[in-house]
């Protein structure tokens, strides 16, 4: 039986190695995106909602601040949605702004009223992976989950408290993320999130965000009423919980207007 060479067998097996995982890439791509736009056509026709809710940011000997706010959106069809959080508490965040546009295929715009300065300041693009008022949140977090934003691959199927889940990476396509990649938990049964894990551009584990006490509204929108991001590299937190939760309100587009910030009510 004739041996071939270590060079002869080289081009084989290179051939071999770039093949096989190429066909399942592939496979667990399209897996992926299938996966993440389902999560988002079960999640429209909502209209508009208003919310208020408790933040509480906790430091790493575990020291809280809480803040009351009111959180309004508005669902765009053609594109990403807007929304408008209105700080109530405490005195000194108290008529602070923030306004949000998301978009499908172009950055995000985002701007943010500060009453002690009073004026209205433009989130920059390349400053997005920045913190949003001191909790684990950053900016980008602050917008609406558009499937175009990022790549996908299906990891597996897996169990999450008891639930069939699918477990998906994510990638960002905008070069101004402060993420690498995202780690999805998806249920198979709504497909609402229920874990995220981010990791920083280095790759390194950075926070984990939690979804926890799902309730049904109208019927068909499935809501987190309460959720927990935890930042794995500084040991501080970050937790919102929804005390009432509102759809199909009067607001309209102009209600969403950075000109009008200051005015925000």
């Amino acid at each position: 039986m004739k041996v071939l060479s270590k060079a002869a067998l080289l081009p084989i097996m290179t051939s071999l190695l770039l093949a096989l995982p190429v066909q399942a890439d592939e496979a667990s791509e399209k897996e992926g995106l299938k996966v993440a736009t389902a999560r988002k056509d079960v999640n429209r026709g909502w209209v508009n909602s208003v919310a208020t809710i408790t933040m509480t940011l906790r430091n790493a000997q575990g020291q809280e601040a809480k803040r009351e706010m009111r959180v309004k959106t508005l669902e765009v069809p053609t594109d990403g949605d807007k929304a408008l959080t209105i700080f109530d508490s405490p005195r000194d965040l108290s008529g602070t702004a923030f306004l949000s546009f998301s978009h499908i295929d172009a950055p995000d715009e985002q701007w943010i009223f500060l009453p002690a300065v009073k004026r209205v300041k433009r989130i920059s693009t390349r400053n997005k992976s920045g913190p949003f008022l001191g909790s684990e949140y950053a900016f980008e977090d602050m917008t609406s989950f558009e499937v175009p934003k990022f790549t996908y691959d299906l990891l597996r199927e897996d169990t999450y408290n008891g639930d069939e889940v699918y477990v998906l990476e994510q990638k960002p396509l905008d070069k101004f993320s402060g993420y690498s990649k995202q780690i999805v938990w998806i249920d198979k049964a709504h497909y609402r999130p229920r874990k995220v894990e981010f990791f920083d551009r280095k790759g390194a584990p950075l926070k984990v965000l939690e979804f926890e006490q799902y309730q049904l509204f109208d019927g068909e929108f499935w809501r987190p009423m309460r959720t927990f991001m935890y930042n794995l590299q500084t040991q501080k937190s970050t937790e919102l919980v929804t005390h009432s939760l509102v759809f199909k309100t009067e607001l309209e587009d102009s209600d969403f207007d950075s000109n009008s910030l200051r005015r925000a009510r």
